[in-house]
């Protein structure tokens, strides 16, 4: 396989990473004012994600730039579309981070529903964004012979990226309530799971929408394969969190997102970046490429630094795998801090 393949199928692993691990952070993070009815019950919930939530941040990081050493080109046109979006992706996730830190440094309800709200934005602000970012990529920008984008600023802004950037927000709000399911006890556990079995087939539609727009405009006859597991997954999911087996439905959205993604970065190639103006001045995975010695040193590093990273990650979770009820927070005070 050449290395500019390997490396596509890196970034597409990368995205599906971010996705799956930050999906459900963000969802917690939506459904903070709606299953934490006091604050030791959303800060239950902020402790679900305590330890992980700044881990999790990274693959998009990773993500960006892999593409940027692997594929400038890629990530030339790509970002360079995506500026507003992403600007405010990064402003929300500096909110969200210092709201987490700072919710439980003064004592007060009034200071504490105040970072709740910056919480809730900072978790519905990314989706959005990422969600446009990862439909652009998917269903092309206008791109000229050069390979540049031209149009306006918002050129990029669709019908079908709105539906993109629906589509993730969607999943990790299903996805975050049945994380809280699966990792606490009592009355969010069972709030938690009426919720998702309610929100699952609103929640899932535009994924759906998405992935099929995806196939039936670039889609070959192998990516079915991956949108029906997907299809299948989903309903698997709705069925366990219905009989109240959490783990068995959160594993069910995590094949769910992986057969979403294997459909949309499966109908993507061997285009990195399609153009709507001219097929032929799209961008592909021949043409977006760094030089050999550079995806070569990559692929080197990658192989020695990725187990590693992988390894580490999964210590983390299994470390922080016990459920955690209202009965396990400590009175508040005001050195609490975000993974207390």
């Amino acid at each position: 396989m050449e290395l500019e393949v390997v490396w596509f199928v890196v970034i597409a692993f990368l995205w599906l990473g971010y996705l799956f691990l930050e999906g459900f952070d963000f969802g917690v993070g939506m459904l903070l004012p709606v299953l934490g009815r006091n604050d030791t019950e959303r800060r239950v919930m902020i402790n679900t994600i305590g330890p992980v939530w700044d881990g999790n941040e990274v693959w998009i990081i990773v993500a960006g730039g892999a593409t940027f050493a692997a594929f400038p080109a890629w990530y030339a046109g790509l970002f360079s579309a995506a500026y507003l979006p992403l600007l405010f992706v990064l402003l929300a996730l500096i909110g969200r981070g210092v709201a987490f830190e700072y919710r439980g440094k003064v004592d007060s309800q009034r200071w504490r529903r105040a970072w709740d709200k910056v919480i809730v934005i900072g978790s519905t602000v990314p989706p959005i964004g990422i969600g446009f970012v990862i439909a652009s990529t998917v269903l092309g920008l206008p791109l000229d012979a050069d390979g540049n984008r031209v149009g306006s600023a918002f050129a990029a802004f669709r019908w079908d990226t709105l539906l993109g950037a629906l589509a993730v927000t969607g999943f990790s709000l299903l996805h975050g309530a049945v994380f809280i399911a699966l990792k606490t006890d009592g009355d969010i556990r069972r709030r938690a799971r009426r919720l998702a079995t309610a929100i699952l087939p609103v929640a899932i539609l535009p994924v759906a929408a998405f992935a099929v727009l995806v196939q039936v405009r670039h889609g070959s006859e192998w990516t079915y394969v991956p949108l029906a597991v997907t299809v299948g997954a989903v309903l698997v999911a709705w069925w366990r969190i219905a009989a109240g087996r959490e783990g068995q439905a959160f594993a069910a959205l995590g094949v769910a997102i992986t057969g979403t993604v294997v459909t949309l970065f499966g109908a993507l190639f061997p285009d990195v970046l399609p153009s709507t103006l001219d097929a032929a001045h799209s961008l592909t995975v021949d043409n977006a490429a760094s030089g050999d010695y550079t995806l070569t040193v990559m692929t080197w590093v990658a192989a020695f630094g990725t187990p590693a990273v992988l390894v580490y990650q999964g210590w983390t979770y299994w470390v922080f795998r016990k459920r955690i009820k209202t009965s396990h927070i400590p009175a508040p005070h005001t050195a609490q801090q975000v993974s207390s």
